[in-house]
């Protein structure tokens, strides 16, 4: 019987149950899209392109591995771990022939593959380019569409795309910028591939001892592609192999089928981890926003109908029956809710994987999967959500007797359930708590999640202790709304009165503004600090950089023996690992490096700094347990592993990575040894222009003043905030609707109300100036607890990662944020209000 009555009841009350379809389907939408990501980093395709006609492929393993073993009662429990390099680790040449030897392998190809950037202007934008030698062209196949294959060292292949998109011919001479000094070849030839043309790269093919000098690392090779003997199934030989390298004792990698794309494209495998962080950190506070937003939706739906619930309650209606009528009404609109956004979530998915891709997080060859589990998931967090906002918002109604629930109807609650108070209490404790954990974290990958947890828990308790809080805003704000006239006096009195359904519109309305203020001004605070310390720390007047892929060696020593230069430090950035835990690190050349850099050194000396030295930020030495003299082992870009000993801690961790090392080092174990930029100290008199003759035979190399070369990172520093905003834009979208939902429902309900004040003597223009002054107040209350919501996580923010209160707010964007959230209000107010009123009030004060 009461499915019965929960079905009429949706058919009957269609604008009632609105809201919360609304925001069940958003809900389930952004879960979908999340969850598709989420899949997509774990079971995400990468095609391969290079090494498509080798059904095997031999590469060397890009992880650095752990073992640790706990005793316990009993026994001991081994765990093995295991983290990715960031650079690609190579093969030592002497695998190939190990490979050759195992039965089932017809032809064993080295592999060679390397930066090798034409400097040339192409049509249709750059794509990353590298060279590899021509007796491996046959790993795609690549095949001579025209011309000859490369004769001796002066000669290069260029694939056909590329010479189509730079206007390249036979006969053409070619400058090309690899590892080392830019050199000009002649295209000898164009090749062409039998599956058509790459998408993620262009190919250049070098005579196989140019491609060597190229690639300079001599005796290794990047991958071994293998061509089975006919009848060889590639599964089997690929286990063969595997079982004959790792009993010679080899770290190689075996891979055939779909993993061979990963041993390509090194960054599509690590961009499957970083979209499994992306969609679980999105998915996790969209859930947390979505339950939120939904209990509230529900708890505004339920309390516009006291009246027909009272009504079931006097007419011997039992508890029971109202609570499973109320689920089952939730979980009608749940489903068709759940449903509809699961489907919505696909194409929204699809949208932004491309805005990904387009932004460079993603790689285009990672293919998005489109699977059942994330709809199925979405549709049953919108089941289990409606239902349990429905039992949890009907639960009061449903207890009380049924001659109180006439009067319940009547007039709201003076104050909150006491339940609602402590729980609300608590999580306010609970958002205290993460702050002060906040505040003590110092890595940005442990303190981004607490971060967004810490807004929506104290978005909890604005939910909760909203009427509370409405009515003390309400005491303030009385003063200045009487000042409106009539609108300002009953608006008062609606606050007052009505502070529960307020409460319900200021919730959205400070998660929406202290969740943007965190999303767009989190990134700032670090990257000015950073900034700032990089600003202090560079004592160089001049830096080099280059619009290509590199500054080159011979370029630094032609501006070190430029006169009046001092001291030119040549700096090459990478990742290294201590055990498993990853850290920022760049190489410096010792020689003059105190003349153009100062780090903040708070122990120790970079005097003597050389070839076996590391510097560590004061970061790093805590969490390592460092001091100067201290041994360090860690693990290069490429895996390789190395002992140096710390001769300095510094404080300018932000601004210059954690690890500082030897750069000749470093150049030989990354995949890009050229320095990103040159920080060049001269005397006073030394301008541009001398500095700009001494490069001015190495293409792309410029000369920029240190402010110049901050503005830079500024620039850089944006484009990482605009993939922040990207990625929590769903969830601030999301958060908008529910702001817009709220208020809407909220006043379209007040049909009776607006038709009784009408009818009392108000005309229709004072009733719209009560609803605008009523926007005004809820937006002013939403914002002063959304910006201090945001002050106070952003603060603890900058606390622990930087050590100082100091976030950064944009007075601008900040009044953006508050001005978009104060226009979205007056609309989703202003709007059902005119509607409203254009019915007659005798009409609607007789209607049943």
């Amino acid at each position: 019987m009461m499915l019965r009555y929960a079905l009429q009841t949706v058919r009957d009350r269609k604008a009632g149950f609105l809201g919360a379809f609304v925001a069940l389907l958003c809900a389930a939408a952004l879960i979908t899209a999340c969850g598709t990501l989420l899949e997509t980093g774990l079971r995400g395709k990468i095609a391969t392109e290079r090494y498509a006609a080798a059904p095997v492929v031999v590469s060397a393993d890009q992880n650095v591995h752990q073992t640790t073993v706990k005793e316990k009662k009993g026994g001991s429990k081994t765990k093995h771990k295991a983290k990715p390099v960031a650079e690609r680790a190579w093969l030592p040449a002497a695998t190939v022939d190990e490979v050759r030897s195992v039965p089932g392998v017809e032809r064993a190809v080295p592999e060679l593959s390397f930066q090798a950037v034409p400097l040339v202007k192409a049509a249709g934008g750059a794509k990353p380019s590298y060279g590899h030698a021509w007796t491996s062209a046959v790993l795609t196949p690549f095949t001579l569409a025209e011309g000859r294959a490369p004769r001796g060292g002066d000669e290069v292949v260029v694939d056909r795309e590329l010479a189509a998109r730079a206007g390249l011919k036979t006969g053409a001479p070619l400058t090309v910028q690899a590892t080392g000094e830019p050199k000009t070849y002649t295209v000898s030839g164009i090749a062409r591939s039998a599956a058509g043309d790459l998408a993620r790269q262009s190919a250049l093919f070098f005579g196989d001892a140019e491609a060597q000098r190229l690639a300079a690392r001599d005796g290794r090779v990047t991958a071994i592609g293998v061509l089975p003997a006919p009848g060889t199934d590639p599964g089997e030989l690929a286990g063969r192999i595997g079982k004959a390298l790792r009993g010679r004792g080899s770290g190689a990698q075996v891979a055939a089928g779909d993993a061979r794309g990963s041993v390509e494209f090194l960054d599509a495998a690590g961009a499957r981890v970083k979209l499994v962080s992306m969609g679980g950190a999105m998915g996790g506070t969209s859930l947390l926003v979505a339950i939120l937003v939904v209990v509230g939706t529900f708890a505004l739906s339920v309390q516009q109908r006291y009246r027909e619930l009272a009504l079931l309650r006097a007419i011997a209606a039992t508890p029971g029956q109202l609570r499973r009528m109320i689920g089952r009404e939730a979980l009608l609109v749940g489903l068709a809710a759940g449903v509809a956004g699961a489907l919505a979530g696909l194409p929204l998915a699809a949208w932004l994987h491309g805005r990904f891709i387009d932004s460079g997080v993603v790689p285009a060859n990672l293919e998005r999967t489109a699977g059942i589990f994330p709809m199925f998931a979405a549709v049953g967090a919108s089941l289990l959500g409606a239902w349990a906002a429905a039992r949890i918002t009907g639960r009061r109604i449903a207890r009380i007797r049924p001659a109180e629930a006439l009067a319940e109807a009547a007039l709201e609650r003076a104050r909150p359930a006491w339940i609602r108070i402590a729980i609300g209490v608590l999580l306010l404790a609970g958002g205290v708590v993460l702050v002060a954990v906040l505040s003590a974290l110092r890595t940005e990958p442990a303190s981004t999640p607490v971060t967004f947890l810490a807004v929506v828990v104290f978005a909890g308790a604005v939910s909760l202790l909203g009427p509370l809080l409405v009515r003390g805003a309400t005491a303030v704000l009385a003063g200045p709304l009487r000042l409106a006239g009539p609108g300002g006096y009953l608006a008062t009195a609606n606050l007052r009165g009505n502070a529960t359904r307020m409460a319900s519109a200021v919730t959205p309305l400070a998660l929406l503004i202290g969740m943007t203020c965190t999303v767009l001004f989190i990134t700032p605070t670090l990257g000015n600090a950073a900034r700032a310390q990089a600003r202090d720390g560079i004592r160089a007047g001049w830096v080099l950089a280059a619009q290509g892929p590199g500054v080159t060696g011979a370029a630094a020593e032609r501006v070190r023996r430029t006169p009046g230069v001092t001291a030119a430090t040549e700096i090459v950035h990478t990742s290294v690992r201590v055990g498993l835990t990853k850290y920022g690190a760049q190489g410096v050349t010792p020689a003059g490096l105190t003349r153009t850099w100062d780090p903040g050194v708070t122990s120790g000396s970079l005097d003597g700094f050389g070839d076996k030295s590391v510097a560590v930020s004061e970061l790093a030495a805590d969490q390592l347990g460092l001091k100067p003299g201290s041994p360090l082992r860690l693990a290069l870009g490429d895996g390789t592993p190395v002992t140096l000993t710390v001769s300095a801690v510094y404080a300018r961790g932000l601004g210059f990575g954690d690890l500082t090392l030897p750069h000749d080092l470093v150049a030989v174990h990354v995949d890009n040894p050229l320095a990103s930029s040159v920080l060049v100290a001269a005397e006073p008199g030394t301008g541009r222009e001398r500095l700009a003759a001494a490069v001015g035979g190495f293409p792309g190399v410029g000369v920029l003043s240190a402010r110049d070369a901050d503005a830079a990172r500024g620039e850089r520093q944006r484009e990482g905030a605009e993939i922040n905003v990207l990625a929590m834009g769903l969830v601030l979208a999301f958060t908008a609707i529910a702001v817009v939902n709220t208020l809407a429902m909220s006043t379209s309900e007040r049909l009776r109300e607006f038709a009784m004040l009408r009818l009392a003597g108000a005309k229709r223009r004072q009733v719209l100036r009560m609803l605008r002054a009523e926007a005004l107040a809820v937006v002013l209350i939403g914002a002063v607890l959304g910006s201090g919501i945001a002050l106070a996580v952003l603060t603890a923010f900058s606390v622990g990662m930087t050590g100082a209160a100091a976030p950064a707010v944009l007075p601008v964007v900040y009044v953006g944020v508050v001005g978009v959230a104060g226009l979205l209000a007056l609309a989703a107010t202003g709007v059902p209000g005119r509607v409203a009123l254009r019915v007659p009030p005798v009409e609607v004060a007789t209607s049943r």
